[in-house]
């Protein structure tokens, strides 16, 4: 006697993901979320091997005292390549729109970016005419070469099998389709559904308490503006190796 089939065919498991070693196509190093911490920035610098290229996964400002250190380090020093973090687009979205934007970037840490700056006199609670004030103040403070080279940072960056980003990426699409929001703010599924696709995504955005290394994610932000733990992932043919100060 036959049962009728009342939900269909069980649909065979999915197999489990596989990821391959990390095979860079040259040995290159990715660093944290620094916010403001010059002081660890520098030191980790040094502390890398020379002549290698230096990803800063994003959120360079805001938090720490040392924003614009930070900005003025990154933007001369020839072997960092910043990516956009949430943060940095944040500090934009107030420079385009200081009355709309202000309130949330200075919650967020943006209040100690202005203090980098040299810019005092403004709140969460100040009325549009401050916040206009601030951001003319922020800009020229700036200088048109920061405030263009900062707005033109990517948002993704990759060698190999490995991909980095600020935040993460959506684990179901191909990462060269995904809108590059996705890679600035994040998406939901990142930490919960394992890659298939064979990337290992190196990101911040997320404070680890150690560097973590798991389902094709390479998590890197050790909260260096709270704990003083700036990490560092060093990538070559031999796999990866972390450093932090």
């Amino acid at each position: 006697m036959k049962f009728p089939t009342l939900f269909g065919k069980p649909k065979p498991p999915e197999p489990e993901p596989h990821f391959d070693p990390v095979r860079p196509d040259a040995p290159f190093c990715v660093i944290g979320d620094v916010h403001g911490r010059y002081d660890l920035l520098t030191a980790l610098v040094d502390a890398l091997p020379e002549n290698r290229t230096i990803i800063c996964v994003g959120d360079l400002v805001d938090r720490g005292d040392q924003s614009a250190e930070v900005l003025r380090f990154a933007m001369q020093h020839d072997r960092i390549a910043p990516l956009m973090g949430n943060h940095e687009q944040m500090m934009i979205n107030f420079l385009h729109d200081p009355e709309a934007e202000g309130r949330r970037w200075l919650r967020n840490g943006g209040l100690q970016t202005l203090a980098s700056f040299g810019i005092a006199g403004v709140t969460e609670s100040s009325g549009a005419q401050v916040f206009t004030r601030a951001r003319d103040d922020l800009f020229e403070a700036m200088g048109e070469d920061m405030v263009t080279w900062l707005a033109s940072l990517e948002t993704f960056a990759w060698s190999g099998n490995i991909a980095v980003v600020h935040a993460g990426a959506d684990p179901n699409i191909p990462l060269e389709q995904q809108d590059p929001d996705t890679f600035v703010w994040g998406h939901p599924e990142f930490r919960k559904t394992p890659r298939r696709d064979g990337f290992w995504i190196v990101h911040g955005h997320t404070i680890v308490d150690r560097p973590k290394m798991r389902d094709g994610r390479i998590s890197i932000d050790t909260g260096a503006y709270a704990t003083g733990q700036l990490t560092a992932a060093l990538f070559t043919p031999d796999g990866v190796e972390f450093v932090s100060t």
